[in-house]
């Protein structure tokens, strides 16, 4: 297994970040390496979202677990691997809103393959998790 955890603390509401989350159509206005995206149905879990990144095919992801306000859990499969990426909303220092992302691959050669294409899936994580808390707080 390789797993990779990046968190962001700010003055957004939790409410204000999901409410951003649930938007799945509009996520290019924070993660600036969306091409397109579209999701099959409401953000709940069992939904299929197509996410194109800027230069690259479609990522198929499936929407595992949502908790309203709190988290959720998307999952990628390809080539004998699972990614899952929890996103969870906490509390931080202060009374602030903790944004976590965390990445788990697993699967045949996940030991191997992990440490390969994780960093380039999770690469952009700082800087995309900082455009959200920004937004959120406007």
């Amino acid at each position: 297994m390789w797993t990779y955890e990046h968190s962001i603390e700010s003055d957004a509401a939790p409410e204000a970040v999901w409410r951003l989350w649930a938007d799945v159509e509009n996520w290019g206005a924070w993660n600036a390496d969306i091409a397109s995206i579209r999701i099959s149905g409401p953000f709940a879990a069992g939904a299929e979202i197509v996410m194109t990144p800027a230069g690259d095919d479609p990522v198929h992801l499936l929407v595992a677990e949502v908790k309203v306000d709190e988290l959720f859990v998307d999952e990628a499969r390809f080539d004998g691997l699972l990614l899952r990426t929890t996103h969870r909303l906490g509390q931080g220092e202060r009374l602030r809103t903790r944004v976590t992302y965390r990445m788990e691959i697993t699967g045949i050669g996940a030991d191997e393959l992990g440490p390969q294409i994780g960093p380039a899936v999770t690469a952009d994580w700082p800087e995309t998790m900082a455009a959200l808390v920004k937004l959120a707080q406007d």
